[in-house]
């Protein structure tokens, strides 16, 4: 689709079912997800097995002779023994990259929202047996709290835990030592109409692209939104959210934008190649409509 003059494709990498509701969301209040959950049926919530359903996309912005990829997903041949769903997982990402008429060469920024396992994955490839930049002609934008947060060296210890083990070694470090990282803090304008702003709570430097283009309004959410319940149940997170606390303001403050400005919410997990756009009354967000983003 077109946004003002940026173009968006959706490049899907991988679908699957996840976990029941309470599992995912341990705050999630039942009745209102009794009340909501039909809403959900079938692109994100499975009623025959309990199990949320999710998916891992790349969005693909093209504005000002940039390419920027905002997050590269789960990545293929990587090493995660604590996330069985992604552990020497193997598709045609680069295939279906090419199909939108973007080769490996074209792209000139990479963003990582966050440095999590499923949104860093193709920030690199195997050559033999060494991790090498999949995107040679790109700079990689990440936040400095995260690069420092999930830094080998770092004293902290993530609540997730080994969910993201091998995940700065082999798919953060390589692209620092190939000169092609560029840290960044507060706010960062990607490109004409493109800006990175922190939005920490799911991890200490997760972010968000927000993209004003002409009267068009998005933001690209990463990780602030799992799934849609998280639109009329703005306090809940996930499981994997580091600070909590932190996690709901952002989310809150994100959704009030988006409303505000009736920009369209672009899910990294959301399936069905949907973006929402989002109504407030005060403090409280509902799905306005669905738009078509492919």
């Amino acid at each position: 689709m077109m946004m003002g003059r940026v173009t968006i494709d959706r490049v899907l990498e991988h679908e699957m079912a996840t976990r029941p509701p309470l599992q995912m969301f341990p705050r999630l209040d039942p009745a209102g997800w009794e009340a909501q959950r039909s809403r959900f049926m079938p692109d994100h919530w499975d009623p025959a097995t309990d199990l949320l359903q999710s998916c891992v996309q790349t969005w693909v912005l093209r504005t000002s002779g940039e390419t920027v990829l905002v997050d590269t997903g789960i990545g293929n041949d990587k090493s995660r023994p604590a996330l069985p769903a992604f552990d020497g997982l193997r598709t045609d990402f680069l295939d279906r990259l090419r199909a939108v008429g973007v080769a490996p060469e074209d792209v000139t920024v990479v963003v990582n929202t966050h440095l999590h396992a499923d949104h860093v994955g193709w920030n690199t490839r195997l050559d033999g047996d060494e991790w090498v930049p999949t995107f040679p002609n790109a700079t990689y934008l990440v936040s400095r709290a995260d690069y420092a947060f999930w830094h080998p060296d770092a004293a902290s210890r993530p609540r997730i835990g080994n969910a993201n083990d091998n995940v700065f070694t082999d798919s953060v470090l390589p692209i620092e030592h190939a000169g092609q990282l560029r840290l960044w803090g507060g706010s960062h304008q990607v490109t004409d109409g493109l800006q990175l702003e922190l939005a920490p709570g799911h991890t200490p430097g997760s972010s968000v692209v927000t993209l004003e283009s002409g009267a068009d309004r998005a933001v690209f959410v990463g990780d602030l939104l799992h799934h849609p319940v998280q639109i009329y149940q703005p306090d809940v997170n996930s499981c994997f959210c580091e600070d909590p606390v932190t996690a709901r303001a952002s989310r809150k403050h994100l959704l009030a934008w988006a409303a505000d400005h009736r920009a369209l919410v672009f899910p990294a997990h959301l399936r069905g190649g949907l973006a929402a756009e989002v109504r407030r009354s005060a403090d409280t967000f509902a799905i306005r409509n669905w738009g078509p983003t492919t």
